[in-house]
């Protein structure tokens, strides 16, 4: 069903949604503060070829008709689901002059999201978020060990030397929009802090050489920054209480070699928040303000971001994820579901009929053959002082109103897009009912 043709299906999208996404409390909520507030993540493959480029399409949807198509289908996905507070990953970064602001997520708000699709109620945030991305920074350091130091944009092995692969500064960026305050002022972002920093850091061994974790030399680590795009602790009011977000996109655990260097920082990408989060865990981590420690006893927050990495299939060191899944301070009571999970993972076969993991549990649709197949990549985690009270991940089967929003991948729609309608993830969301944690100093904006 084309886009353009589904206005009349609106309605019966909408039942056919809150069959799996109940809407969201509207701005207020309860009068106690139990107040439900839905957290979202969403990969929206918003990045693009080069530098400038989301920019330009944002503003002047006509210069790319296809790319145009896919912006209106993520922004029509968010419309549907109506996230309180989300985070983009995927999404270019642009300085627009002021700190945590961004001209493409203005752009994205003004033309896209303000504006209703294809039937769908228009969603304002009025807050939003976001910082610089270690992708496409070139680090001066042949770090992929290939014997060649590249440092121009756009020449070949130019991502694989950057501290963090991009074919430009700030390509595959993140955002974060939000309809409650966000305390700025309190913002931490971990953008520049060094792998070789972490206690018991999992740094990558080259096999050929029978000295230990030496693929990186010591010049190399004294410049090498864990993140891979990077580690941003947003402090959200709600209703006079912080609830710390904290989003992170850890780099894909492929596209490396035996000496699994992508997988290692992966693990460790992911570890940090686990540190962090954790009272006596996270002395040594310092921020890009130098500011050290990590978050007060008592704290509430929101680990969200696609950390690529699946409980128990795909590429990642084993007990990755569960470095977050299992901390008795993370609530893990509801695990985000849909009913398109399962139909795909059955019709696509190939390496889903192997894995371990549930396939209603998948927010990722990857290619089955011959691996990874689809994969549980997303994650929205509230600590345990928050009720889940309903958690889901957006991926109607194929007889839904709404599927063709997810659809499934064709190469008729490259080299355009990412071969979806929207993007190869899911977006995953949680209603999570505040409770009364306490610490987390609360800020002004």
């Amino acid at each position: 069903m084309r886009l353009h043709h589904r206005l009349a299906a609106g309605a019966l999208a909408t039942l056919a949604l809150a069959a799996t996404a109940p809407t969201a409390l509207a701005d207020g909520g309860r009068g106690d503060d139990r107040l439900t507030v839905r957290y979202a993540t969403f990969n929206a493959s918003l990045n693009r070829y080069r530098d400038g480029q989301l920019v330009e399409e944002l503003a002047d949807p006509s210069l790319r008709p296809a790319g145009d198509a896919q912006v209106r289908t993520v922004a029509e996905i968010i419309q549907r689901v109506r996230p309180d507070v989300l985070l983009v990953n995927e999404f270019d970064f642009d300085d627009e002059g002021r700190r945590g602001s961004s001209l493409a997520a203005r752009l994205f708000q003004e033309n896209y999201l303000s504006e209703s699709q294809n039937g769908a109620r228009p969603i304002h945030y009025r807050y939003r978020f976001t910082a610089p991305s270690n992708t496409g920074i070139p680090s001066g350091h042949d770090l992929d060990n290939n014997g060649q130091v590249v440092t121009t944009p756009g020449t070949p092995g130019y991502g694989n030397d950057a501290f963090g692969f991009g074919d430009f500064p700030g390509q595959f960026g993140m955002t974060v929009y939000s309809r409650y305050p966000i305390a700025k002022h309190g913002v931490r972002t971990f953008q520049e802090f060094l792998w070789k920093d972490m206690p018991g850091a999992r740094l990558p061994d080259d096999p050929e050489t029978p000295a230990p974790a030496d693929w990186y030399s010591p010049e190399e680590l004294a410049v090498f920054r864990l993140s891979s795009k990077s580690h941003w602790d947003i402090p959200i009011r709600v209703r006079g209480k912080i609830v710390h977000f904290l989003t992170s996109h850890p780099t894909p655990p492929v596209f490396d070699g035996p000496e699994d260097r992508n997988g290692t920082r992966n693990a460790d990408e992911i570890r940090l928040w686990a540190d962090y989060i954790t009272p006596g865990a996270g002395g040594y981590i310092y921020d890009d303000r130098g500011r050290r420690g990590g978050l007060e006893k008592g704290a509430r927050f929101v680990i969200a971001g696609d950390q690529n990495s699946d409980p128990l299939d795909g590429d990642s060191i084993p007990g990755a994820i569960q470095q977050l899944l299992d901390n008795p301070l993370v609530n893990t009571s509801v695990t985000p579901s849909s009913p398109g999970g399962p139909e795909q993972a059955a019709l696509q076969g190939g390496a889903n009929a192997s894995h371990r993991s549930d396939p209603a549990f998948d927010t990722a649709d990857f290619n089955d053959n011959p691996a990874p197949g689809n994969l549980r990549a997303d994650y929205v985690l509230p600590d345990r002082s928050q009720r889940i009270e309903n958690a889901f991940v957006f991926w109607p089967r194929s007889d839904d109103p709404l599927f063709p929003l997810v659809g499934t991948f064709s190469f008729s729609r490259l080299p355009d897009g990412n071969g979806f309608p929207s993007s190869d993830h899911r977006l995953v969301a949680v209603d999570a009912q505040a409770g009364r944690a306490h610490g987390g100093k609360d800020d002004d904006d």
